[in-house]
């Protein structure tokens, strides 16, 4: 059935580990790709899906954003369930909702939240079957010290020292909100806020942090390193399996209210998670 246009917003998580990232790309498996070839098959029409932002091959995501535009009168939740039954088993919309014309995944997000995830013990993370979403480190970490680094990333500035080969050349500023470390027993916690990221930028400020909290660096030689303006001062990048895309927010204003709206994105919610 067709109807008016409409502007479908998905919520969507995945296991990266067998995707070659996001955007789709020639012959390849990625994950643009299969929700792509699920949405056209349910709205029976070329549909093309904008997604909040382009996570790497490997990289996994628990709260992913996406939008389309369709005419497709199926409503939102079933959309959701139709789309979902045509999609592989390593990939589940959790959500799909009806958005104001003008929003845009990408466009419009006001900040993204991202984790990644170190299996700090010297045995393996297949014991608590993690071991596709979490990096296995088993030298010694000293989470104060990751703490008291990471404040040096906390706020609005040249990150051109965490950027890699790949990143936009006209601007390297970019503003971080929060950057928190937590352990939970065998397991370490980077939670990184920004308002935009750039290429590998999160993953070369978690190998930052491991060198600060293996005691390779003091704690203020981010700072310097930020200065620096030089990636080849800065720490390795972190395997991609231990990062995750948590969330996406974006103003709730464009939010359609529906009756049956989920706590995580009732009209007042600033979050899409």
């Amino acid at each position: 059935m067709v109807g008016m246009v409409r502007n479908v917003m998905l919520t969507i998580a995945y296991d990266g580990t067998d995707f070659h990232g996001w955007q789709v790309q020639p012959n390849l498996r990625t994950v643009q790709g299969v929700v792509e070839q699920a949405v056209r098959r349910v709205a029976r029409l070329q549909v093309e899906i904008i997604g909040s932002g382009r996570t790497d091959a490997g990289v996994h995501a628990a709260g992913q954003v996406a939008n389309f535009f369709t005419q497709s009168v199926i409503p939102a939740d079933n959309l959701r369930r139709a789309i979902g039954s045509r999609l592989p088993k390593d990939v589940s919309i959790l959500a799909a909702r009806d958005v104001s014309p003008d929003f845009d995944a990408r466009r419009k997000a006001l900040s993204k939240m991202y984790r990644y995830r170190i299996h700090a013990s010297i045995h393996r993370p297949v014991e608590h079957l993690t071991q596709r979403q979490a990096y296995h480190y088993w030298h010694p970490i000293d989470v104060e010290r990751m703490r008291c680094g990471a404040r040096h990333f906390i706020g609005e500035m040249d990150f051109q020292s965490m950027a890699s080969k790949g990143s936009p050349k006209e601007s390297y500023v970019r503003t971080v909100l929060r950057c928190e470390v937590e352990r939970f027993d065998d397991e370490i916690r980077v939670s990184i806020e920004g308002r935009g990221f750039l290429y590998n930028q999160v993953r070369n400020m978690v190998g930052t942090l491991i060198e600060v909290g293996r005691g390779h660096w003091e704690p203020g030689r981010i700072a310097e390193i930020l200065g620096s303006l030089d990636r080849a001062e800065a720490g390795p990048t972190a395997p991609a399996r231990g990062l995750s895309l948590r969330w996406v927010r974006y103003p709730s204003q464009f939010l359609i209210p529906s009756d049956d709206d989920e706590p995580t994105l009732g009209a007042s919610a600033d979050k899409y998670a």
